[in-house]
């Protein structure tokens, strides 16, 4: 195929496409112009540019390769589309027609495989979550056996090189079809691909080379988590197979209330109740905050819902030394009784200021004595 079309048009990709998009849409396009499902005349021909453009595409060298000269081969003295000069134009796709058509490419022995990953949670208090906390969990999860070290034999004996595929894993058929010949490579039935036969299988793990196991593990969760976020551990999770690398391990978080605190993003919420004489005459108290109480002035005729905000007392953010503020909102509580005096005082100073006349400092002054406030 010397004048090819655009192989991310022949893939209808975008140039950008990541890896598994590019993967996918050659899965989807393979399937559907295959020669033995698909009779339509030319059919054989767009399988193989499809085949073309994926195995550029799906090359990091190639694909830069072909992004920068639009094709392959210039520096190596080769030419765009001679990619099934010499091989089988199957070739290289085996994990493709495995899936689909039972394997008619060339295929490898079981590769490495990577291990699978596993999930947890824990509860941390309103304080961990905020300032971080190291915490020692335990997960269980699938490791090399401890008595045979994942060989899968007894130890003292080894596997066997298994006559039937003659330690290759593989065995192969030939299969007619309407457009010729395909060489069948599949997995070797005898020894499910491993090439070799467990003789005297491990009797702890039953000769899978594997168990379950509980494990102990340290964890740093960072300050400022929130409630559903997770911590991932790369590489703690199942063993791979085959010589692959173990997955990894999620830790989802849950956060437990606060008492009198609340949380909005890296800002801490807390309700200051003070009442009509502290709000009408302004008065200086201690607020708590989560590095301890804080002096705040409440200035004279603060109003219901009046928002202080005490600075860099509020949740750390990912910038070491930076955090965000303690916001203190003034809720003027209303007293649900009162004694005799009380409401005399409180009834006078509605008249008076039914009246219009100016603020009776005595008034408010015997109203604050009446409420054990200072002078």
């Amino acid at each position: 195929m010397t004048n090819h079309r655009d192989y991310y048009e022949v893939l209808d990709v975008p140039r950008g496409a990541s890896p598994e998009e590019i993967r996918t849409k050659f899965r989807r396009l393979a399937l559907e112009y295959h020669p033995d499902r698909n009779s339509d005349p030319g059919a054989q021909d767009k399988f193989k540019e499809v085949n073309e453009a994926y195995q550029v595409l799906s090359d990091p060298q190639k694909r830069a390769e072909y992004d920068r000269f639009g094709r392959v081969g210039v520096g190596a003295g080769g030419g765009a589309g001679r990619g099934f000069e010499g091989h089988d134009p199957f070739g290289g796709f085996g994990d493709i027609f495995d899936t689909f058509f039972g394997g008619f490419a060339t295929s490898t022995r079981r590769a490495p495989q990577v291990g699978g990953d596993i999930q947890t949670a824990i509860t941390l208090s309103f304080e961990e979550a905020v300032f971080g906390v190291e915490r020692e969990i335990e997960v269980r999860r699938v490791e090399p056996c401890g008595r045979c070290g994942g060989k899968a034999a007894e130890p003292g004996h080894s596997p066997v090189q298994c006559t039937h595929c003659r330690g290759s894993g593989q065995v192969r058929r030939v299969q007619r079809s309407a457009f010729g010949q395909f060489a069948q490579i599949g997995p070797c039935p005898q020894c499910n691909g491993e090439g070799k036969i467990i003789t005297n299988p491990c009797s702890q793990c039953s000769g899978s080379g594997r168990e379950r196991r509980g494990r102990k593990i340290r964890v740093n969760i960072p300050p400022g988590v929130e409630e559903g976020n997770q911590v991932r551990l790369v590489g703690e999770g199942d063993s791979g197979s085959h010589g692959g690398p173990p997955g990894d391990l999620y830790i989802g978080l849950r956060v437990q209330p606060h008492e009198i605190f609340q949380r909005r993003d890296h800002e801490i919420l807390y309700e200051l109740p003070i009442n009509f004489a502290q709000a009408a005459l302004g008065d200086e108290m201690e607020v708590p905050t989560l590095d301890g109480p804080e002096t705040l002035r409440v200035p004279e005729g603060t109003q219901a819902g009046t928002v202080f905000r005490i600075k860099g007392r509020g949740v750390p953010y990912a910038v070491k030394g930076k955090r965000g503020d303690h916001l203190v909102v003034v809720n003027v509580v209303t007293p649900r009784s009162l004694d005799e005096n009380q409401r005399r005082l409180l009834e006078e100073l509605a008249q008076t200021l039914s009246n219009g006349s100016k603020e009776d400092k005595g008034w408010l002054g015997k109203i604050k004595d009446t409420l054990g406030l200072d002078s």
